[in-house]
């Protein structure tokens, strides 16, 4: 018996885990955009806060092995849009906000090293937070991606539609 307590305990995260990457939609979400109160779940994300001097977040353009240059946050992780997103409202709320979290600011979002600053804005989520938007698109991390250079969100299905990493142009990365 207690060599199959710890394999049934596997089993279960497992199973946890294969349920946060599938491709149903199991947020929810309204046609009030980001500014709505109907549907949306009212607790916060846990969000990806990238911080500079002025409080914004920074968006950076680096390198990935296998799509070449990408923007990331501070921490160098892959920024990605979402196909479900209706312009630079975020449809991306509840669990889908804890597996890919938006990318929140306190401040002006700040253009580091590569990114332009024209293309960098900001909107508001319906729990009240500001996301950082480039070129229209609002923008997620994705929790399996663990160090600088992980792209694996890009051209992949979650939460009912498709999610890719951006070019320092704002266009989607191929793979």
């Amino acid at each position: 018996m207690k060599k199959i307590f710890p394999a049934v305990l596997a089993l279960i995260a497992v199973v946890a885990i294969a349920g946060c990457g599938s491709s149903s939609d199991s947020s929810s979400t309204s046609s009030g955009g980001a500014y709505g109160s109907g549907g949306e779940s009212t607790s916060k994300p846990a969000s990806s806060t990238s911080s500079g001097s002025s409080s914004g977040a920074v968006v950076s353009v680096s390198r990935a092995p296998k799509l070449g240059r990408i923007i990331v946050d501070s921490k160098g992780l892959t920024l990605y849009d979402f196909h479900k997103d209706k312009g630079t409202t975020s449809a991306c709320y509840g669990g889908c906000a804890q597996v890919w979290p938006p990318l929140i600011t306190e401040g002006k979002p700040q253009a580091g090293e590569g990114a332009m600053a024209s293309k960098l804005g900001t909107t508001k989520r319906s729990d009240g937070t500001i996301q950082v938007t480039y070129a229209g698109h609002p923008l997620y991390t994705y929790t399996a991606d663990t160090k600088p250079g992980d792209t694996k969100g890009n051209d992949f299905s979650s939460y009912g539609a498709q999610w890719y990493a951006l070019l320092p142009s704002g266009e989607e990365a191929g793979d």
